[in-house]
């Protein structure tokens, strides 16, 4: 059986594959994850992890936020750790700039998630087109939740209603596409 194995940076970013998984892959995919204690802790202990990975047939994903860095740069980076732990072929991918901004390329799934109304009529806003723009996510999204929004509650609340057709993150749909691809070889 093959494995998609995560290696995330946070927490919140598994509740929010948790809910858009199972609707992306195949049932006979087996799922892991493995959390880290923010990017540093990503960074420090990456390759050790890929490396002694020893279950077979397994796919990696590895995800970090771009936070304030250059996003090229954090690629590379997580991309040469990937080398050195003999997985070149691990699938990289980075949220521009914080994981929220997928979450904000699709305001109708915030709507349900979180049960406010009205904010699926606000996609069409400039800032909402291209969430991935946005210097802080979390503080925009905090914003126009009225601080409803919590990181791994409201992660959990709102991947399940992300739409995998249509969200106006390319980080997010980078992603998308990304595990789909690696999973057809």
């Amino acid at each position: 059986m093959k494995s998609l194995v995560f290696f995330l940076e946070e927490l919140s970013a598994r509740r929010m594959l948790e809910g858009v998984l199972p609707r992306l892959i195949p049932s006979d995919i087996d799922v892991h994850y493995v959390v880290f204690q923010g990017k540093s802790d990503l960074e420090k202990q990456l390759e050790r992890k890929l490396r002694f990975w020893l279950l077979p047939d397994s796919i990696f994903v590895v995800l970090r936020d771009q936070d304030a860095a250059d996003c090229h740069v954090v690629k590379r980076r997580l991309s040469e750790l990937c080398q050195q732990a003999g997985k070149s072929e691990a699938l990289v991918r980075v949220a521009c700039h914080e994981l929220e901004s997928f979450y904000l390329g699709d305001l109708a799934a915030i709507e349900r998630g979180l049960g406010i109304r009205g904010l699926a009529a606000k996609q069409g806003q400039s800032r909402y087109r291209t969430p991935d723009k946005l210097g802080s996510p979390s503080e925009e999204l905090n914003k126009l939740t009225n601080g409803k929004y919590q990181k791994v509650a409201g992660s959990r609340a709102i991947g399940g209603d992300l739409n995998l057709e249509k969200n106006s993150s390319r980080s997010f749909t980078v992603l998308l596409s990304g595990i789909k691809k690696v999973l057809e070889h």
